[in-house]
C-alpha cells in the first residue's frame, strides 16, 4: 500500500513558492512597469551605484574648409544610490497548513507578492518625486488644459507618449473631461500598456494610484527675487523636503496652503535629438526576490520569508 501521508514539505516547497511569488509580483506592480531594470550589480561586489546624467553637447555647426572645428566639453552630473533590502515574513503553524481551512499556502504566496510589489512601487514613486521639473497647477482642478501646460515643461519637439499618476479622487473629473478617452474606447492600434490604466488625455496615459501624495501645505521652487520667496536653510530643509524632496540648502521656494495632489508625469520614451538614453526610472537590482523557509520544529511551525535587494532612481 502506498504512503498517503501528507507531509509538510509537500505543502511548503521554498523553490516552488519562490517561482509563484516572483510570477505574481509583476502583475501587482503599478508604478514600476516602465522602469528599466539594471542588473549591473548582480553577482558583483559593492552596493552603491553612481548614475551619470549627461548634458547635450549641442547641434553640429557649419565649418569652413581648412578650419578646425571647435571642441566642446562633455559634462555630466552624478547621483549615487545605495542598494537596500526589502523583506517580508509570514509564520505558518502546522495546524493552519494541515487543517484544510482555506488555502493558507496560496494566501501566503499572494500576500508576500503583494507586500513586495507594494514596496517596490512605493520606492519607485518616491524616486519619481525627485524629478527636477515642476509645474504648479494648483490654481484650477485637473483638466486637459492643465495637463497640456504641465507636459509643455518637457520642452519637446514632438509630444512623446507619457504616463500620469493621479489620485483616485481625481478620476471622476478626468472621466468627465471632453478630451479624455476612456480605455474601453481605445481605437485600433491603441492598447492598454500600464497596469491600472483607465484612459488617455493629451497623449498621456492615466493611471490612478493611492500612492499619489496629497498636501495641504507644500513648497514649490522659485527664484530668489520672487514674491514670497523663502531661502532653504538647514533648519527648514526637512520640512521643505516633505513636498520637494530634491530641495537643498541655498535654494529658494514659495510656500502654499492650497490642498493639492502631486501628480508625477513620466515620459515613456526620450527625445533622441536632445536626450541621452537614460530612462526616467531605473531599478538597480542586486538580487531578485529570494524565498526561504525556516523550520521551528519544537513549535511545529514554519517561517516563510522573501527578500529583494535593489535601489531605485
Amino acid at each position: 500500500m502506498s504512503n498517503l501521508t501528507t507531509k509538510l514539505e509537500d505543502l511548503i516547497n521554498p523553490e516552488v513558492m519562490a517561482d509563484m511569488i516572483s510570477a505574481k509580483i509583476p502583475n501587482k506592480i503599478v508604478v514600476a512597469p516602465f522602469a528599466k531594470v539594471d542588473e549591473t550589480l548582480v553577482g558583483q561586489p559593492g552596493d552603491t551605484v553612481t548614475i551619470p546624467q549627461y548634458s547635450y553637447i549641442g547641434d553640429a555647426v557649419d565649418v569652413a574648409e581648412g578650419v578646425a572645428a571647435e571642441t566642446v566639453k562633455l559634462t555630466a552630473s552624478t547621483t549615487q544610490v545605495t542598494v537596500k533590502k526589502a523583506m517580508k515574513a509570514v509564520e505558518l503553524t502546522d495546524e493552519a497548513v494541515l487543517s484544510g481551512y482555506g488555502n493558507p499556502i496560496g494566501e501566503t504566496n499572494m500576500q508576500i507578492a503583494k507586500a513586495m510589489a507594494a514596496k517596490v512601487d512605493n520606492d519607485c514613486m518616491d524616486a519619481l518625486y525627485n524629478a527636477q521639473l515642476f509645474y504648479d497647477g494648483s490654481s484650477s482642478q485637473i483638466s486637459y488644459s492643465g495637463i497640456v501646460d504641465a507636459i509643455d515643461i518637457f520642452d519637446e519637439e514632438v509630444n512623446t507618449e507619457k504616463v500620469m499618476f493621479v489620485s483616485p479622487k481625481q478620476v471622476t473629473r478626468l472621466r468627465k473631461d471632453s478630451d479624455f478617452t476612456s480605455a474601453d474606447k481605445y481605437g485600433v492600434g491603441m492598447n492598454v500598456i500600464m497596469t491600472g490604466e483607465i484612459g488617455r488625455i493629451a497623449n498621456t496615459r492615466i493611471v490612478p494610484s493611492r500612492k499619489v501624495k496629497e498636501f495641504s501645505e507644500w513648497y514649490s521652487p522659485c527664484e530668489s527675487g520672487a514674491s514670497g520667496a523663502i531661502e532653504v536653510t538647514s533648519s527648514n530643509l526637512a520640512t521643505v523636503q516633505l513636498s520637494l524632496p530634491n530641495a537643498k540648502v541655498g535654494d529658494y521656494v514659495t510656500k502654499s496652503t492650497t490642498k493639492v495632489y502631486f501628480n508625477p508625469i513620466v515620459k515613456l520614451q526620450n527625445d533622441n535629438e536632445t536626450e541621452d538614453d537614460a530612462p526616467a526610472l531605473t531599478i538597480y537590482l542586486k538580487r531578485d526576490t529570494n524565498v526561504e523557509t525556516s523550520r521551528v520544529s519544537l513549535a511545529r511551525k514554519t517561517d516563510i520569508s522573501a527578500d529583494k535587494h535593489y535601489a531605485t532612481a
